[in-house]
């Protein structure tokens, strides 16, 4: 069932350890099927390098298993929140990637110090507030805060983004640990000042209608 989508999966799995977005076992991903509104996710615990496709767990938007042979991640119930109230992702990817779970450990959102902010993101990277994993309530953080970003920092914990695909949330993924690095080196040097609203919707509108093929 759904094996193209898990095949993809296991791939972009295999991204977080090798962009340094996951240690052992931490951090997942997950996809929702357009056509089936199943969703594919990691099995929980398992190991990078011994994670196969086949392994991936689907289930329906109210957790019940559809197919699988290993338990969900932990973070199911959440990703399945946002999914049920974001009909318009089909991705979402959760990392405690150093740097930006550096702002997170301090409940800091992340202005938008340089362009590339802007032209991810569009806006301030925000952080929501704190909440236990295994349930719904990280789901809920991340659907109340995240706006238009494709990204939020939950408070004391780590990263989750979204996307249209798994491929564009991991995308966001990347992104995110990668301008929160730049933005930690600046404030060592002093304190770099923000963009102008006005200019920061010039740049998101180039990046998202005009940059690229």
């Amino acid at each position: 069932m759904l094996d193209a989508l898990k095949e993809e999966l296991w791939k972009l799995h295999l991204m977080l350890p090798k962009e340094g977005l996951v240690t052992w076992t931490s951090g997942n991903i997950s996809a929702r099927d357009p056509e089936s509104g199943y969703v594919v996710i990691k099995p929980s615990g398992v190991m990078y390098d011994e994670l196969r496709p086949e392994d991936h767990v689907v289930l329906d938007l109210e957790g019940t298993v559809v197919e699988g042979h290993l338990k969900p991640s932990s973070d199911t119930a959440s990703h399945l929140y946002i999914y049920r109230h974001r009909p318009d992702i089909n991705g979402i990817v959760h990392t405690h990637s150093p740097y930006a779970t550096a702002f997170a450990a301090l409940g800091r959102s992340i202005p938008v110090y340089l362009t590339a902010i802007a032209d991810e993101f569009g806006g301030p990277i925000p952080c929501a507030g704190f909440a236990l994993i295994g349930g719904e309530e990280i789901g809920r953080q991340v659907v109340e805060h995240i706006g238009q970003s494709p990204a939020v920092l939950l408070k004391n914990h780590g990263v989750f983004t979204v996307g249209k695909t798994a491929r564009a949330a991991l995308k966001a993924a990347v992104m995110v640990e990668d301008v929160a690095r730049t933005v930690h080196l600046a404030l060592q040097l002093g304190q770099p000042q923000e963009i102008d609203p006005e200019a920061v919707a010039k740049l998101h509108h180039r990046y998202t209608h005009v940059y690229g093929q």
